[in-house]
C-alpha cells in the first residue's frame, strides 16, 4: 500500500495565525472572504489546499484539517452560507436547547426578511424562514446562534409543530429557568387558542 500522505506543518505567520483564530470559533471553518479579510488570495489558499492543510467543505467555505471535529460542524456550514445572518430557529433550535423530544428532519434557519428578494440556491436539508429577529430572541448555543426557548416556542406554535412537542418544549424550559411561569402560561394559552381555531 503507498504511505498515507500527511499534511505539511501549518505556517507560524501572522496572517495564518490570525486566520486559525477566526476559525477556531467556528469549529474550525471558514470562508473566502474572511480568508481575503486575513491576508488570503484564492491562490494562496490553493497552496494550502494541495499542502492538506485545509480542505473544502462546499463553495467559498473552508476547514482546517488538523482542527478537532465538532457536533455543530454541518449547523456552521449553514450558518457561514448565509453570511453569518441567520440564526436557528424552530424545531432546530428547540433540538439544540434540549427542550423536548423533537428530532427535526431538516435545518431550519431564519434569515432576515430582506432576503426575501434575493433568488437563493438553497443547500440541501435547509428550510429558511424569513424574520427579522430582535435582539432579545436571540442566543448562542456553543458556537452557532440560535433563538431564545421562548422565541423558538412561538415559531413552532405558529408553525403548527406537534402540540404535545409543544407542551414538553413549554414544561421542560420553565423547569430549567429559560422562561418564567408568565411566559409559559402566555404560550400555552397561544397554543389552546392555535389549537382552537385549526379544529
Amino acid at each position: 500500500m503507498p504511505p498515507t500522505r500527511q499534511s505539511s506543518p501549518a505556517p507560524s505567520s501572522p496572517a495564518w495565525q490570525r486566520l486559525y483564530a477566526t476559525a477556531e470559533s467556528q469549529a474550525g471553518l471558514f470562508t473566502l472572504t474572511q480568508a481575503e479579510a486575513c491576508g488570503y488570495s484564492s491562490q494562496h489558499l490553493q497552496k494550502h489546499l494541495r499542502a492538506g492543510r485545509i480542505r473544502r467543505v462546499q463553495r467559498g467555505i473552508y476547514r482546517l484539517t488538523q482542527f478537532p471535529t465538532s457536533e455543530h460542524e454541518e449547523l456552521v456550514v449553514f450558518w457561514l452560507w448565509s453570511g453569518r445572518a441567520g440564526v436557528f430557529s424552530h424545531e432546530t433550535s428547540l433540538f439544540l436547547h434540549d427542550l423536548s423530544d423533537v428530532l427535526p428532519a431538516r435545518i431550519h434557519l431564519t434569515v432576515p426578511t430582506a432576503w426575501l428578494a434575493r433568488r437563493l440556491r438553497i443547500p440541501e436539508g435547509l428550510v429558511l424562514h424569513h424574520d427579522d429577529l430582535a435582539d432579545s430572541a436571540r442566543t448562542w448555543v456553543e458556537v452557532v446562534p440560535v433563538t431564545t426557548a421562548q422565541q423558538a416556542i412561538t415559531e413552532c406554535i405558529v408553525a403548527h409543530v406537534s402540540p404535545e412537542l409543544i407542551e414538553q418544549a413549554i414544561r421542560q424550559a420553565r423547569q430549567r429557568g429559560l422562561i418564567s411561569g408568565e411566559d409559559g402560561r402566555s404560550l400555552s394559552s397561544q397554543l389552546r387558542r392555535t389549537r382552537n381555531t385549526r379544529s
